[in-house]
């Protein structure tokens, strides 16, 4: 199979509708173990157990990508069970729909230090294992929002960190390049998700009708561009960031 023997470590995974979930599951169809890792610790277990049931190994973590201690601790937990790790998908993520002139610096750093300040700590705790075996998939969950400066849900921070996620990508991956690791990112646009609970109806249908498909993408098809993209198919493609928001933003 695709990942047969690989060991990859997905954030932000125990969500029931999220894509983080779907990455694990569609991971682990194709052959990998999986460390489940969330805040949520019951659902990240639950999510570890499906796994099992598929037949292939799997590891619970509760973590805080926020908190170094927390991301290391992540990280030699996956490394004591499984001898390796191979994948790593940075999707953990929070989101408020705020204006900035209402935001709080409180509010602008929580944001910024789950999506950005974690995707920092989860890469480098990694790097080191990956560069030992001379092979990594680092891959990314950034936004259309990093893009185009929000339209779609979140405010002016939750920009700035899926900005922030797609310039440290780039220059990460020409950092660990020579240690057979690439880094990429997926840029999804309106996604049937747990996160777009924010929005109410109409402000859900004036977005659509900004999106080509006129309709939102599912956390599956996220989750296939990003299995994609830690697979040996994309050995040859790093640094990128891939749209996956039915034609919403067309560089």
């Amino acid at each position: 199979m695709r990942f047969e023997g690989k060991v990859a470590i997905v954030t932000g995974a125990a969500s029931k509708h999220g894509i983080g979930r779907q990455i694990v599951m569609t991971l682990a169809n194709q052959g990998a173990n999986v460390v489940v890792a969330d805040m949520d610790y019951e659902g990240a277990k639950e999510v570890a157990q499906l796994v099992k049931e598929m037949g292939r190994d799997s590891l619970a973590v509760q973590v805080n990508v926020a908190d170094e201690d927390s991301v290391q601790a992540m990280v030699k937990a996956a490394d004591d069970k499984f001898g390796r790790i191979d994948i790593l998908c940075n999707n953990a993520g929070i989101t408020q729909p705020i204006k900035t002139v209402d935001m709080t610096k409180d509010d602008f750093m929580k944001i910024i230090n789950v999506n950005l300040l974690g995707t920092f700590l989860c890469s480098k705790a990694v790097i080191p294992y990956m560069a030992k075996n001379k092979y990594g998939r680092i891959v990314n969950t950034s936004s259309v929002s990093g893009k185009r400066g929000g339209g779609v849900y979140g405010g002016s921070h939750y920009s700035a960190a899926k900005a922030g996620i797609l310039g440290f990508a780039k220059a990460l991956a020409r950092e660990v390049v020579t240690d057979g690791i690439t880094v990429n990112s997926v840029c999804p646009g309106l996604v049937a998700t747990d996160i777009r609970k924010g929005l109410s109806d109409e402000k859900e249908r004036e977005i659509w009708k900004t999106i080509p498909m006129l309709r939102p993408g599912t956390a599956q098809e996220v989750a296939d561009a990003i299995v994609f993209l830690a697979s040996d198919e994309a050995s040859y493609i790093t640094g990128e960031d891939i749209d996956v928001n039915g034609g919403s933003h067309m560089d």
